[in-house]
């Protein structure tokens, strides 16, 4: 039987905490930083607790990450 593999594209774009939660990564924060605001910035600040009913639709895709 052939073994299940992490989609690879998830690896980098949810993280997996000790307790099993999914951590998700927001949007519009990677690049043309510059012209957006300190407040627009700071809202941005942080990873959320991904919903619990799209942590279901994760499970299989993020097989063999740890949790």
């Amino acid at each position: 039987m052939p073994k299940m593999k992490t989609h690879s594209s998830l690896k980098g774009r949810f993280k997996i905490t000790g307790t099993g939660k999914v951590l998700r990564y927001k949007a519009h924060k990677n690049h043309l930083l510059s012209h957006k605001s300190k407040r627009a910035k700071r809202v941005l600040n942080g990873n959320p607790v991904m919903a619990a009913g799209d942590v279901k639709r994760l499970k299989q895709g993020l097989a063999n990450l740890k949790g």
